[in-house]
């Protein structure tokens, strides 16, 4: 798509920013609602499985379509994506229980890996590294603004109408995305002399299953030491190493080993695993805290997380304009990986609201001027034939770290939770009052459940029931109740402390490759024959 005009190609990315609007809104929309939508639906022992389920499908439909786009085209794909994404939302909204509302979003997460591999690598067919810093910046201003609108109207939508509707509001942007790609959208021949590597697609599948559910599973299901969960680390090693060995052989691999033997790719993809991990603390378990711990409605809950989007949408369209302009990225990405450490260890000592406001605040301003650059640095390093799996590989390493992230800080919280809970009740013998019947108090010990916290109006009709000495027992119950469920989130949020700090620290090894002007990478000398530190070149025609 090198030789379509510039008006075109901003045309074009209308189409693929309705698109990526599409699927980003209807995943904000949806945090804010779940801890409402749990406490509807019951099932708080998997909250994390309705994230990582949806995490789990995004990363395989991204590796898998990753490759084939390179080979049939973008179009395609990216259509199939919003219909599948469209058909996950619509379903959603009917689910009865909370299993059938991990299949459905399982079915949402395959939609938006589709929609999230071809939008991003198109942006790579149409621009230039050097210029695809500035797009970068408007494709983050996508993701704040979904960021900022979509929390506060999920908020909005559990408190005054039905929750099925938090999945059902948005399907009509849903045909208008459509559409747009339809018709706008330019469709790529496919290239012939590609064939599908099925045996690595199958066994690279079966590799990420058998992690995640090994994650997801330890600590909580079963213990780390279990038969089940070596079991599964085992499997996932022996088709590690079956993986590559097939890799090395395939003709069009689905994941080519020799992207890695670039640094670049290789660092970023690590710290991209590691930040994301980390950063899942942040972005997952706020609103459980604000609602939870401080009582705050879904509503304002939104408002609460609303800055971090607010903030990354102006240090990430700042970060797109420093890359175009100088080339340069590293020092983007060790000032955002600092700033987000601080706002992360904020949410650890974090006892109000406007704390809370201020950790997310920082938190933005470090994410927004980190995150578009590990990106960058791939997509300007690989040839441009590996350009859709280069960049499916950055989409993998995320969602691999974000879904690992979730069962690791859903497994610290369980793990934490269920040790405070059991101090709780080996201690309420010191909570009981002497007027107060043993038939009472054992009532309401068995009203001591977290998930109750997440839902104000059933926590105020049962204090209203209350009277006499069981109210006064029953504000204690629920004050203890609080505290272990802000003790355990802190332990969420200093693990994901640390684990930023890790991702800080291997971003001094990110070897920094000028940015080049063109979109086909050039040998060594004529590309930096192309470039000029400090000096904008006349790109806009690329």
């Amino acid at each position: 798509m090198e030789h379509l005009t510039y008006q075109r190609k901003v045309t074009i990315m209308a189409a693929i920013i309705a698109a990526m609007f599409f699927a980003s809104i209807n995943q904000t929309i949806v945090g804010v609602a779940l801890p409402r939508i749990i406490a509807k639906l019951g099932g708080m022992d998997y909250y994390s499985w309705i994230i990582t389920i949806y995490f789990l499908t995004t990363t395989i439909a991204t590796i898998l379509v990753g490759k084939l786009s390179d080979i049939y085209g973008r179009k395609n794909f990216i259509l199939a994506g919003i219909v599948i994404f469209m058909t996950g939302a619509f379903l959603a909204g009917t689910a009865g229980n909370i299993f059938h509302l991990i299949i459905y979003r399982g079915i949402q997460g395959t939609g938006a890996g589709i929609i999230m591999a071809t939008a991003f690598t198109a942006i790579g067919d149409l621009f230039s590294p050097r210029e695809r810093g500035r797009w970068s910046g408007l494709m983050s201003a996508v993701f704040g603004m979904s960021s900022v609108l979509g929390p506060g109207l999920g908020g909005y939508v559990v408190e005054h109408l039905e929750w099925h509707w938090v999945f059902w509001i948005f399907l009509p942007l849903g045909f208008i995305a459509f559409f747009m790609i339809l018709f706008l959208f330019p469709k790529v021949e496919r290239q012939e002399a590609q064939s599908i590597d099925y045996a690595g697609s199958l066994i690279l599948t079966l590799i990420i299953i058998s992690i995640l559910l090994a994650f997801s599973w330890a600590g909580s299901k079963y213990p780390w030491s279990s038969p089940v969960i070596l079991g599964l680390f085992s499997f996932a090693a022996a088709a590690l190493v079956c993986f590559l060995l097939v890799e090395n052989r395939a003709k069009t691999p689905v994941l080519p080993l020799s992207i890695f033997r670039e640094s670049a790719v290789t660092i970023s993809n690590i710290i991209s695993f590691i930040m994301n991990a980390g950063m899942m603390g942040a972005l997952m378990y706020m609103p459980l805290y604000v609602q939870g711990v401080m009582g705050i409605s879904p509503t304002y809950a939104g408002y609460v997380t609303m800055p971090l989007s607010l903030c990354m949408l102006a240090t990430s369209a700042y970060a797109g304009r420093y890359m175009t302009n100088t080339g340069r990225y590293k020092k983007l990405a060790l000032i955002g990986m600092v700033v987000m450490v601080l706002g992360m260890f904020l949410m650890v000592i974090m006892d109000d609201i406007p704390v809370a406001v201020l950790s997310m605040i920082i938190f933005g301003l470090g994410l927004g001027l980190g995150m578009p650059v590990f990106m960058m640095a791939v997509q300007n390093a690989v040839d441009s034939k590996d350009l859709g799996v280069a960049t499916a590989s950055v989409q993998l390493f995320r969602n691999l770290g974000s879904t690992i992230g979730i069962s690791v800080m859903g497994t610290v919280l369980t793990a934490s939770i269920t040790s405070k809970m059991n101090l709780m009740v080996s201690k309420s013998s010191s909570l009981m009052n002497t007027d107060l019947e043993p038939e009472t108090f054992h009532g309401l010990m068995k009203l001591m459940d977290p998930q109750l916290l997440l839902d104000q109006p059933k926590l105020a009709e049962i204090r209203d029931g209350l009277s006499g000495q069981a109210l006064p027992v029953f504000d204690q119950l629920l004050e203890t109740l609080k505290h272990a469920l802000s003790v355990s989130l802190s332990n969420v949020f200093l693990t994901g402390t640390v684990v930023l700090g890790i991702a800080f620290i291997l971003t001094f090894f990110l070897q920094e490759i000028p940015l080049r002007t063109t979109v086909h990478k050039e040998s060594k000398t004529k590309s930096e024959s192309n470039f000029t530190y400090g000096h904008r070149k006349d790109i806009s025609g690329c």
